[in-house]
């Protein structure tokens, strides 16, 4: 019969006995390479020259960075279109002070193409008058001939924003001191779809001339279509696309774009109503001091002795 008493306890074998923790690693020590804590056995020396290695490839960085924007600096520079530097386009025209910035967008047709004075071109504008370039012409096209008279004419003081594109067939005529926001459209051509069994793009497309008055401003992004004539001063909202007839002195905006407020003469003032009124631009020293002088005649000022 087994027995019910309780099994004998038994002692534990020194294989299976409870070894002491060990005790804890070296105390750390402050570090003199990375300003940090490091075990006391760190390779100094190692630390030292990999600190050493790693400031010289930063350095070395650094000055290929400089040499590079140094290098761009000059590039776009030697770059640009000027009056005494045409590089290798020959426009109709270019008035001094004029400037072309590096990189240009697609220019050709130059020999038509006429700018003022002290124009500012921006990065990647595109110039173009006719279809294609000559290059681009299947073989055996003659050679385009828009007569002697230029087909797209900037006045003194224009400005064209960076990614701009200018395309002409018909004439397109910009005055004096327009100025264009970045990603501007103007273009004289509209394509046609009148037959369905043609591709769009091999339909010869409509014509018409644009006019835009001297002083107007473009905003970023609008579309000015042809036929389109803007008088003096016209304000176009950014991303309007704009066709037609726009008077002088308004404001106009949307797509299709539409006159928003307009100079009203009779009254003298905006219709409607400016919110905001107009900046002061900083005076000059003379006439703050005449101002004063005013101000001090007219009583509004005590003249201090």
């Amino acid at each position: 019969m087994p027995s019910t008493s309780a099994p004998a306890c038994r002692r534990p074998s020194a294989r299976s006995a409870i070894r002491p923790r060990p005790r804890a690693g070296p105390p750390l020590s402050t570090g003199t390479v990375y300003g940090g804590w490091v075990p006391r056995n760190e390779n100094v020396f190692f630390s030292a020259t990999a600190a050493a290695a790693g400031a010289a490839a930063a350095w070395r960085r650094r000055a290929a960075s400089r040499m590079a924007h140094r290098a761009w600096r000059w590039v776009h520079e030697a770059g640009a279109v000027t009056a005494e530097c045409p590089g290798p386009l020959r426009f109709g025209r270019i008035g001094a002070g004029t400037r072309l910035a590096h990189p240009q967008g697609t220019v050709f047709g130059e020999r038509w193409i006429h700018l003022g004075g002290h124009c500012i071109i921006g990065e990647q504008v595109t110039l173009t008058v006719g279809l294609m370039p000559p290059e681009a012409a299947p073989p055996g096209a003659p050679a385009p001939d828009f007569g002697p008279d230029p087909v797209l004419r900037l006045g003194d003081g224009v400005v064209l924003g960076r990614g701009s594109h200018v395309v002409a067939l018909a004439p397109i005529t910009l005055g004096e001191k327009v100025y264009c926001g970045p990603y501007v459209y103007l273009t004289s051509i509209n394509h046609s779809y009148d037959d369905i069994a043609q591709p769009i793009g091999e339909q010869w497309p409509r014509t018409a001339p644009v006019e835009i008055g001297a002083g107007c401003w473009l905003g970023a992004g609008c579309v000015v279509l042809r036929g389109a004539r803007l008088g003096r001063n016209v304000v176009v909202a950014a991303g309007a696309v704009v066709r037609g007839e726009v008077p002088d002195f308004s404001v106009v905006a949307g797509a299709p774009a539409r006159v928003v407020r307009r100079w009203d003469a009779a009254s003298g003032g905006w219709q409607p109503p400016l919110r905001t009124p107009a900046p002061v631009p900083f005076p000059t020293a003379g006439t703050a001091a005449a101002d004063v002088e005013r101000l001090v005649e007219a009583g509004g000022l005590e003249q201090q002795a």
